[in-house]
């Protein structure tokens, strides 16, 4: 890719997930040259430019969630006047867990060109370290908060042979996993993947069950959830009948991993209550 000033053309780019230093040559030379940079938060947008050394020449525009709809127009005119819009989330690939589907979508419904310069990804990462099978995969990224939903969605994915992915805030990530345990299982093997390329990366591999445990006393960073797909033909996990599935997959992390169930309870409501009072900012998933 060439000096992009002047092409009409949108480049949707992936940022480092962690270490600067992983940002490609064709990412240096999109940051500088593109006449318009449409970013998920311009202040570290330009903070990975000075990281990198990297003047942005061109027309520096916020990209978030709460307004791609609103900057389609703006970008859309600039990309059919012949400026080049170079696209960039906060870390990862746009559109993955990140905005970018809506503008992607509407420009090639309008037959303008499009282009990627391909980056690091928490999804790709984490599967790479999980040492789980990686020939098929899905990638979920986060459940719905609400037990309800989060239940529903996880018993449409028991029986998903596949190795799962899934991104969740550390706050809630000790209340997800006993999730996963009373759908899924204890024994279930899975990775929690932690600070991806950064100074304190931990991938933690264990089933469901002592992983529950182990996050029940608090996980900080940035969490990638990648879970064993179900082997072929596996009988569904059932409570049994009349129990409380919740109180059933505390109780068998528990008895597992020789905990008490009240502590392993009091951990679960106090990350239920920070992930209430934890106030909107837009984005808290990891960067794929």
């Amino acid at each position: 890719m060439s000096d992009l000033r002047g092409s009409g053309v949108l480049v949707v780019a992936g940022t480092p997930i962690g270490d600067p230093t992983d940002a490609s040559p064709r990412l240096r030379e999109a940051l500088a040259t593109a006449d318009v940079v449409a970013a998920e938060d311009t202040r570290r947008t330009r903070r990975l430019a000075a990281d990198l050394d990297v003047t942005i020449s061109g027309r520096v525009v916020s990209y978030y969630d709460a307004v791609e709809t609103a900057r389609l127009p703006e970008l859309l005119d600039a990309l059919r006047s012949g400026s080049s819009v170079l696209l960039v989330t906060d870390a990862g690939m746009p559109s993955v867990s990140d905005p970018g589907y809506r503008l992607v979508a509407a420009v090639a419904a309008e037959g303008l060109p499009v282009t990627a310069v391909p980056g690091p990804s928490a999804v790709l990462t984490a599967l790479a370290l999980s040492a789980m099978p990686v020939d098929r995969f899905a990638f979920e990224g986060f459940l719905p908060r609400k037990p309800g939903e989060r239940s529903r969605a996880l018993a449409a994915l028991a029986h998903d042979t596949r190795t799962l992915v899934f991104f969740e805030a550390p706050h809630r990530l000790a209340e997800m996993l006993a999730a996963l345990v009373e759908s899924f299982g204890a024994d279930r093997p899975a990775a929690v993947c932690r600070e991806l390329t950064k100074t304190y990366e931990e991938v933690r591999r264990a089933p469901l069950g002592e992983l529950a445990a182990w996050a029940a006393g608090g996980v900080k960073g940035e969490i990638t959830v990648v879970v064993h797909g179900a082997a072929p033909g596996s009988a569904p996990v059932l409570p049994a009948e009349g129990a409380d599935p919740r109180k059933a997959a505390l109780a068998a992390v528990a008895a597992a991993y020789g905990l008490d169930k009240k502590a392993v309870y009091d951990a679960l409501v106090a990350a239920k209550k920070a992930s209430s009072a934890d106030m909107p900012s837009g984005r808290d998933e990891p960067r794929p």
